[in-house]
């Protein structure tokens, strides 16, 4: 694991299109999946005394743990999964959603999933994950 700190662009918008922009330089689907291993590599650690069933994500396949911190001004989220390719999804969600204040969460719709192609490439037990895991972000942008 790496020390990776999320936000790595300073809005929500401008991480989607970067992340728009890597995943065009790929001209196919075989190369996205093994970037997005790779991105799941660079996720910061996460200590197993987190991964509990109290942050444990339910409505994904794969066993995910999801941890908020923070306020309205600034929430960060912590998430880690058991799968290589669901750890490169919430890696492009924590890119997206941490790190940002919970209007900006609110406001920010996932556009880069549709536009890098992942609507149509995911098995359907892993766009349920995902979308749980978005379900979560914007929950806890909402209580805060």
């Amino acid at each position: 694991m790496t020390d990776t700190v999320f936000p790595l662009e300073p809005s929500a918008a401008e991480a989607q299109a970067a992340i728009i922009e890597e995943f065009g330089f790929f001209s196919d689907w075989t190369e996205r999946y093994q970037y997005l291993i790779d991105l799941g590599r660079k996720l910061p650690e996460f200590p197993d005394a987190w991964k509990t069933e109290e942050h444990r994500l339910h409505g994904c396949q794969s066993m995910v743990w999801i941890v908020p911190e923070g306020d309205a001004q600034r929430l960060v989220f912590h998430a880690v999964s058991d799968s290589a390719i669901v750890s490169g999804l919430i890696f492009l969600a924590l890119r997206v959603y941490s790190g940002r204040s919970a209007r900006e969460i609110l406001d920010t719709t996932p556009d880069y999933i549709a536009a890098i192609g992942l609507a149509k490439h995911l098995s359907p037990t892993r766009s349920n994950g995902l979308a749980a895991l978005l379900e979560v972000i914007k929950a806890r942008a909402a209580q805060a």
